[in-house]
């Protein structure tokens, strides 16, 4: 049986576990098989960038067969850093291996990485322990038929069964985007009771501000609500009666890009104002890149012409947003609990800086969550290593690695491969932004889950293919299933489990806009809501899933058990998606898991 002379994970070997604060010190421990002949073995320890310095790790006693050494550092800059260990016998190395484990190499590997965040970084507490829910706004619920729509260019969709359009707009009844099915803010506000009663305590809207579009991430008016979805009164009564639930609302800001068609630019001419498109006279001129070198004269989000890219480091834009009185401020005054940044990644790092301030100037409860879709901590864009995950940016990011780890792991995957990529990123991420991540299985930018498990790849296929698929009752009942081990999971990790709206009842649906139809209140689907409340009834009770450390203890094939520790409280889970039963042992409690089930044990410390 191989000896462990390292594991990052293992706080006998590294303490802390994962991120430190800046100026926090942090002591390494190594093993060493007394007949490696090892005297003096080295960290060599970087900063990101930077060439290492080394460590030397002093013998402290000798224990079964071992030499055990240890050192401490103590890093003073938020930053990334990367560390390996060196024998300097044998051209012995250590490096990272799976769940943090060493692996003893002569060659090269690759290091461990320590994030160092600012020492005074704090998230939203009372968002911990709570549960989020995500709303496409045009397709939740009708408070009363929008028979006349404020647009003639939109087209109303009385009947909420059929699927959304999808032809492109530039063929023959091609209306992408075009077809509105009158969700509305009043909607939303009408079903806060049974959003209650799932256990939500926090909605993200999709864009609700003026938007020709029914997604709404093509901005028209950063100051208005659409008017198929109410009128900025409607806001406030929404987050009013919401609060008096215990329910926050938190919106979508896309600060990246805005419309053409908008009050800002106005290529369409659908505005009174002097938009950028009608020349350097305007005062949102300076907002835009305009060059003959861009194929639409002016350059634009991923080259769509109806996107045009905003230059976010403009004074005035930026003033905008985040001044006293700009977009910021005037919408958590009308009660919003913070916003969610559309591709953070393509925000300049010193922005999502100066927005935070914005946001944190109403209380430091308030949220900024980022649309990052990798590793937060070690992100590079645009020729940067980004930032935004270490104190002065985003409290948190939407976690997609978890969301993969997790439908990987139901769907065949090894639980060993799972429980190593969940817990790196547990090990990276700063503990503050750890336990307000939003874990999801699906979203408005993703196959919904039941789908995704259960039926066929769309990879590679067109809307076409996609269009109207459905899963065969056989494939439905196994994603069912499944679908609900993956909640499970993402209940119980750390975080905030976030419900796309409809999973409960199992809709379905591929790519956008498939993902994106009208919620089915008439569905017969009553198993997975149960479970649902269930769990987020258990993370209300259960401190430690709120912010708990998290510790796997059992990876293997189908079969993956962990325990969430806080102070007050522990709790061990075990998830089974084998067919088999599964015999484990959890708090020194024998437990029997049934075949594609899971099983919670709580305890007090």
């Amino acid at each position: 049986m191989p000896v462990t002379i390292f594991n990052s994970q293992d706080t006998f070997y590294k303490t802390p576990f994962g991120a430190v604060r800046a100026g926090e010190t942090v002591a390494f421990t190594l093993t060493v098989p007394v007949e490696f002949g090892c005297t003096t073995p080295y960290l060599l320890f970087n900063r990101d960038g930077e060439q290492p310095s080394l460590f030397p790790l002093q013998k402290q006693y000798f224990r079964n067969g071992m030499d055990v050494f240890s050192t401490t550092i103590q890093p003073q800059e938020p930053g990334l850093y990367f560390y390996y260990f060196d024998l300097y016998t044998g051209y012995r190395k250590l490096y990272a291996g799976q769940l943090g484990e060493a692996y003893v190499t002569t060659g090269d590997g690759e290091a461990w990485q320590l994030t160092v965040y600012e020492k005074d970084f704090q998230t939203p507490s009372h968002l911990r322990g709570g549960v989020i829910y995500q709303i496409f706004p045009d397709r939740f619920f009708e408070s009363s038929p929008h028979a006349t729509m404020p647009y003639a260019d939109r087209i109303y969709r009385p009947d909420k069964r059929s699927e959304p359009y999808f032809w492109p707009n530039e063929q023959h009844e091609g209306y992408l985007n075009m077809d509105y099915y009158g969700g509305d803010l009043p909607g939303i506000r009408k079903k806060l009771t049974y959003l209650a009663s799932l256990g939500v305590t926090c909605i993200y809207l999709n864009p609700i501000f003026e938007a020709h579009a029914n997604h709404r991430y093509n901005t028209a008016d950063y100051r208005k609500v659409d008017p198929v979805l109410g009128t900025n009164g409607d806001f406030a009564e929404l987050c009013r009666a919401a609060k008096a639930r215990g329910i926050d609302v938190v919106l979508d800001g896309v600060f990246s890009h805005t419309g053409s068609d908008s009050v800002y630019f106005n290529r369409e001419g659908r505005y009174a104002s002097f938009g950028a498109w009608q020349g350097p006279g305007s005062p949102y001129r300076r907002w835009y890149d305009f060059s003959p070198n861009y194929p639409h004269g002016y350059r634009c989000w991923w080259g769509f012409e109806t996107l045009p890219e905003v230059n976010e480091e403009d004074r005035s834009y930026r003033e905008f947003i985040c001044g006293e009185g700009g977009v910021i401020d005037y919408w958590l005054g009308l009660g919003a609990s913070g916003f969610r940044l559309d591709v953070a990644d393509e925000l300049p790092d010193d922005f999502i800086e100066e927005i935070r301030r914005a946001v944190k100037r109403h209380g430091s409860e308030k949220y900024l969550l980022g649309e990052v879709w990798e590793d937060a901590t070690n992100k590079w864009s645009y020729g940067r290593r980004r930032t935004y995950l270490l104190g002065k940016g985003l409290d948190a990011v939407m976690n997609y690695p978890f969301k993969d780890a997790t439908l990987a792991f139901v769907k065949g995957g090894d639980a060993r491969t799972a429980a190593h990529d969940i817990m790196r990123i547990c090990e990276h991420y700063p503990a503050p932004a750890l336990h307000v991540l939003m874990n999801f299985m699906s979203t408005h930018d993703t196959v919904r889950a039941i789908t995704a498990i259960a039926g066929e790849s769309c990879e590679g296929r067109d809307r076409y293919w996609q269009s109207a698929r459905r899963l065969t009752p056989e494939q439905y009942e196994n994603g069912r299933r499944l679908m609900t081990l993956a909640y499970a999971m993402i209940f119980t990790l750390p975080g905030i489990p976030s419900i796309y709206y409809g999973d409960e009842i199992g809709m379905q649906g591929y790519k956008d806009p498939f993902n994106r139809a009208f919620f089915d209140w008439e569905s017969r689907e009553t198993r997975i809501r149960p479970v649902l409340q269930n769990l987020a009834a258990l993370r209300k009770s259960c401190p430690a899933f709120a912010d708990g450390t998290l510790a796997v203890t059992q990876a293997q094939g189908g079969v993956l058990c962990y325990e969430r520790r806080a102070e007050a409280a522990v709790a061990a889970v075990c998830i089974n998606r084998t067919e088999q039963q599964v015999r484990t042992v959890l708090l020194g409690r024998t437990v029997e898991v049934q075949p594609c089930s899971f099983a919670v044990v709580t305890d007090p410390e």
